[in-house]
């Protein structure tokens, strides 16, 4: 499977926002509903306006897989409750790909164009953040990338349970 990435631009909003309704769409069907909830993405205006965004300012990149998008990341500036870095990084604001190719090696691919990103811009620390509930799981799928816990945080919301997210760190 030769999976390559490309830049993402505004043609690529609706491809990403597809991406995330998708993954939501598994996670519910795990009864995983802590992390993103169950409603799809594309219906969230801060959603759209937060993807639509990576496309405009050039932080959004594209992996595609035979000429169709199979995943998505971005990059950028961490934003609290995320502490900020004690030096300079790569901050990946967004990782998702296709749940139907899964354990195909996409987060791997998207996460190593993250790492020469970073070594391109002279960068020795990438982190990250990520869903800490349930039972872990996707700590561990960054830790088996090379990713190491650092910061534990939590979001306090209205109506719902707190949403424990935990940073992670990659030295290059």
């Amino acid at each position: 499977m030769e999976i390559i990435v490309r830049p993402g631009g505004p043609d690529d909003v609706q491809a990403v926002l597809a991406l995330l309704d998708g993954a939501t769409e598994w996670l519910v069907a795990q009864g995983r509903t802590d992390q993103w909830g169950t409603q799809p993405h594309s219906t969230s205006p801060w959603r759209v306006g937060q993807i639509s965004g990576y496309a405009a300012d050039g932080s959004l990149w594209i992996a595609e897989y035979d000429g169709r998008p199979v995943g998505a990341l971005a990059i950028g500036d961490a934003k609290p409750p995320v502490p900020p870095a004690e030096e300079p990084e790569l901050f990946v604001r967004l990782l998702v790909t296709d749940r139907a190719l899964t354990g195909q090696g996409i987060g791997r691919v998207l996460l190593d164009h993250a790492r020469d990103l970073a070594r391109q811009a002279g960068v020795q620390v990438v982190r990250l953040d990520c869903f800490a509930g349930n039972d872990g799981a996707l700590i561990r799928y960054y830790e088996s990338q090379g990713f190491t816990r650092d910061v534990a945080f939590s979001v306090q919301r209205e109506n719902a349970p707190d949403w424990p997210g935990q940073v992670l760190v990659q030295r290059l």
